[in-house]
């Protein structure tokens, strides 16, 4: 039941930002919309920035289902990509409502998941410190979310294919080399061919 209730939530926050911008819904508007409580909104969330990032987070968590490995990376990717752009309206509200670094906050940690799982497969087998992998993962995190702000900050003009394409051109390689400098028994692989 917790679920469908944040789910309500979210899709009436969706709605309501068609019409109005963020800093003009209120809690009580989101609950009477949904027919609940004020107390049932705060049993769920601590507040509307709060239902703003779950939305983010669920969002591109189905987004990325599946597709957090080496192979899939770019599928993921740019599935994150084509679900901001879905939901364009939500997104561009939130981004001009709220701060950019508060926007990052909301993509840190979906893009940080992806990458950890891309950085910890390809580092089976290596000897490489959990602190080596958090900042790999991390450097790329900050590149992979400068790139994806700035695209909606340029209103998502660009094709989200054509992006992710150029970011795998720059990852290609780079990520078993990067592994590679940090473990203690650096693998054979060559990165050209990772």
């Amino acid at each position: 039941m917790s679920q469908i209730t944040k789910r309500a939530l979210g899709a009436s926050l969706k709605n309501m930002l068609l019409q109005k911008p963020l800093n003009k819904i209120t809690i009580n508007d989101i609950a009477e919309d949904c027919g609940i409580s004020r107390m049932t909104f705060y049993y769920h969330f601590k507040d509307i920035y709060d239902l703003v990032e779950w939305v983010c987070v669920e969002d591109a968590r189905q987004a990325l289902a599946g597709k957090k490995t080496y192979d899939t990376w770019q599928e993921g990717f740019q599935n994150i990509f084509y679900a901001v752009q879905e939901n364009k309206p939500f997104i561009m509200n939130v981004y001009r409502s709220v701060s950019r670094r508060q926007t990052e906050q909301y993509l840190n940690p979906l893009i940080h998941s992806l990458l950890l799982d891309v950085v910890e497969e390809k580092a089976a087998g290596l000897s490489i410190s959990p602190e080596s992998k958090q900042f790999i993962a991390s450097f790329y995190e900050y590149a992979f979310i400068g790139v994806m702000l700035e695209w909606i900050d340029g209103n998502m003009k660009e094709d989200p294919a054509e992006i992710v394409a150029n970011v795998s051109k720059v990852v290609q390689g780079n990520l078993v080399r990067a592994l590679n400098a940090f473990s203690t028994n650096p693998s054979l692989h060559s990165p050209r061919n990772d």
